[in-house]
């Protein structure tokens, strides 16, 4: 079966996800994984569908037509193959960081990440207040892969360097 990533945005009101789910199972297809919120006053996802190869092409109009309620944009996905498991050699490390929000938080760590090969997983990022100081916290937390022959020591060492350049509390851990 054609695997298809949808990418998914609209003014946040209710029956968005319902709308679409009923689009993608008309279509047979399968909500297979999917990652979505609200984010200022807009509703944004992402969600990996498959659906038989005969029904793709109607799938898509069908999703075309979802268009003043939501935008949708079908892209090809990968199948999932053996080679997909080779991933799994890869150290899983998690990523948390808090500190007062300021310009240049993502793109500072996010250097870091790909200065040593890694790659992202997940990540999640937010603001909230600081509860005694003032302010707004910035919070992320990633879950990355070091590659294989790479060493999350050195990771470890550059994050804390940068972290503490930028002022914000870091934690590491197994994925």
């Amino acid at each position: 079966m054609p695997r298809l990533v949808l990418t998914v945005i609209g003014d946040d009101r209710a029956g968005l996800v319902g709308a679409l789910a009923d689009v993608i199972g008309d279509h047979g297809g399968n909500w297979e994984q999917s990652q979505m919120a609200e984010l200022a006053g807009q509703f944004a996802g992402i969600v990996v569908v498959d659906v038989p190869a005969e029904q793709e092409a109607a799938l898509r109009a069908a999703l075309d037509g979802l268009d003043g309620l939501m935008e949708v944009s079908a892209h090809p996905g990968v199948e999932q193959t053996a080679e997909a498991g080779a991933s799994a050699v890869w150290t899983p490390l998690r990523i948390d960081l808090i500190g007062n929000d300021h310009p240049g938080i993502v793109r500072d760590i996010s250097a870091v990440l790909a200065r040593h090969g890694l790659s992202i997983e997940t990540i999640t990022t937010g603001q909230r207040d600081a509860p005694m100081a003032g302010g707004r916290l910035f919070e992320a937390h990633l879950v990355v892969r070091v590659p294989p022959g790479g060493d999350p020591a050195d990771v470890r060492d550059d994050l804390e360097r940068v972290a503490s350049e930028l002022f914000v509390d870091l934690t590491l851990g197994h994925g």
